[in-house]
C-alpha cells in the first residue's frame, strides 16, 4: 500500500493539487490520511482513493503513555514515542511492503522539523520505507547537524527544483531532481463569470501568509491596491482575483475581499469563488498573465504557459524560476525586502512588456520540464 501522509487538508488546493496529480502519477492504490477529512470529501478526494483521518490525540498527562514518552524525551532527546502515541491511525498498523510519502512539499523550508524526523523514524523502524515527496528543502536548515541527519535516513527524496536538489543531494545520495507533480495536474474550464475579459483577464493571487512574511504587512497590501488601481487606470484588462488556500486560520479571502471592495465599482474586478484545484487551474489557464503568491497557483499559471510574477517568501519559489527561466531576477520579487509600494506595478509593467517572449519561452520548455516530473513514478518504482 502506498500511504500518503503530512497532508494538512484540501482547502489549501496547493495540497489538493499534489494529491490528484500524484495519485494519477503513481498509478497505485492509495490512502490519503488527512489533517481535515472532512475538507477530502469536499472536494471530491475521497473519489480518487482511500481517506483516513489522521487525528492528533493530545496525551493525557500522568498517563503511561505521557510517562513513556516523556521517558523517551528525556533520556534521547526525542519525541518519537509521543508522536506514535499522538497519532495512532497513521501509525499504529505499518507494513513493511508500505511506502508512505509525506508530501508535505516545503514541510522543511521552516523550522520545527522535529515531528517529520519523529514520524520518519516510527515508520521506518516497522519496516516500511518514507519518500520525502516534491519537496523544497531550505538550504540552510541543512546546516543544522540533526536535520541534516533527518534528511539523510529518507529512502528517497525527490526534490522538485534544483537550489533543494543541490543541497540535498550533499547528504543523501538517494536524491532524485523532479518537477512538482501538481506541473502534472489537469484542469476543468468551468463558465466564465460575468465580467470576464477572455484574453484580457489578469488574474491576481494574495495570502494573509505573504503579508505576515513581509516586514511590513501594510506595505505589501497597499503594493496590491497600487497594482490593481493602475491596471484598471493604465490598461483595458479585466482583473480576477484568485483564492488557493481557503483555510479558516489562513484565507485568501480575505485579503482579497478586501481589495475587491476597493474596487468592486469598476466592473471590472471579480473575486472568483471557491472551487476544487482543477477548476481553479481552469480559470487561471484563461488568463492572460498571472501575479501570485501561493505557489500551487503560479504552478497552475506555469503549467498553462501564463506569463507569471511570483510574490515569492521561500526557496522553492525562487527554484522553480530558475529551473523555468535560468535566474529568478524579475520572475520573483522576494517579499521580505519588499519596502516599495512601485515595486509590484513595476514587475508587473515588466511582465507585460516582455509578454509575448514569456509566453513563448514556456511553451518551448514546458513540456520537458512537465515530463521531469515522472521521474519520481520512476525511482519510486526502484523501491519496490
Amino acid at each position: 500500500m502506498n500511504i500518503f501522509y503530512g497532508h494538512g487538508g484540501s482547502g489549501n488546493h496547493g495540497c489538493e493539487a499534489i494529491v490528484r496529480s500524484s495519485v494519477k502519477m503513481l498509478d497505485y492504490p492509495v490512502r490519503l490520511f488527512s489533517a481535515n477529512k472532512q475538507q477530502e470529501t469536499q472536494y471530491g478526494i475521497d473519489k480518487i482513493c482511500d481517506v483516513c483521518s489522521d487525528v492528533d490525540v493530545m496525551l493525557e498527562r500522568g498517563s503511561k503513555y505521557w510517562f513513556f514518552s516523556a521517558l523517551q524525551t528525556k533520556i534521547t532527546g526525542k519525541i518519537d514515542k509521543q508522536i506514535e502515541y499522538r497519532k495512532p491511525n497513521l501509525l499504529k498498523k505499518v507494513e513493511q511492503r508500505d511506502i508512505y510519502f509525506s508530501i508535505g512539499g516545503d514541510n522543511y523550508c521552516y523550522s520545527g522539523t522535529e515531528i517529520y524526523a519523529a514520524e520518519r523514524n516510527v515508520i521506518q523502524r516497522k519496516g516500511a520505507k518514507v519518500v520525502l515527496w516534491g519537496c523544497s528543502v531550505e538550504p540552510e536548515l541543512i546546516n543544522q547537524p540533526q536535520i541534516a541527519k533527518d534528511l539523510a535516513n529518507y529512502d528517497l527524496i525527490t526534490a522538485r527544483e534544483s537550489i533543494s536538489y543541490d543541497a540535498l543531494c550533499k547528504i543523501n545520495s538517494n536524491t532524485v531532481l523532479v518537477a512538482d507533480p501538481a506541473f502534472t495536474l489537469e484542469k476543468t474550464e468551468l463558465p466564465l463569470p460575468e465580467g470576464w475579459r477572455e484574453g484580457n483577464t489578469i488574474g491576481i493571487n494574495a495570502s494573509p501568509l505573504i503579508l505576515r512574511s513581509a516586514k511590513n504587512g501594510q506595505v505589501v497590501y497597499e503594493a496590491y491596491r497600487r497594482l490593481i488601481f493602475e491596471i484598471l487606470e493604465s490598461t483595458d484588462c479585466a482583473i480576477a482575483l484568485v483564492p488557493h488556500v481557503v483555510w479558516r486560520e489562513n484565507d485568501d479571502r480575505e485579503p482579497l475581499s478586501q481589495l475587491y471592495q476597493q474596487f468592486q465599482d469598476s466592473n471590472r474586478v471579480i473575486l472568483l469563488e471557491d472551487c476544487n484545484c482543477l477548476e481553479m487551474k481552469g480559470y487561471i489557464a484563461r488568463c492572460r498573465m498571472f501575479i501570485g503568491t501561493r505557489t500551487h497557483a503560479t504552478i497552475a499559471a506555469y503549467s498553462s504557459c501564463v506569463p507569471t510574477l511570483v510574490l515569492g517568501y521561500s526557496v522553492k519559489s525562487k527554484g522553480i524560476a530558475k529551473d523555468l527561466f535560468g535566474t529568478e531576477e524579475k520572475y520573483v520579487l522576494p517579499v521580505k525586502d519588499f519596502e516599495n509600494v512601485d515595486d509590484l506595478a513595476q514587475g508587473f509593467w515588466w511582465l507585460m512588456e516582455h509578454e509575448d517572449s514569456i509566453r513563448s519561452h514556456l511553451q518551448l520548455v514546458m513540456p520537458d520540464y512537465i515530463n521531469r516530473a515522472y521521474l519520481g513514478k520512476g525511482a519510486v518504482d526502484e523501491l519496490l
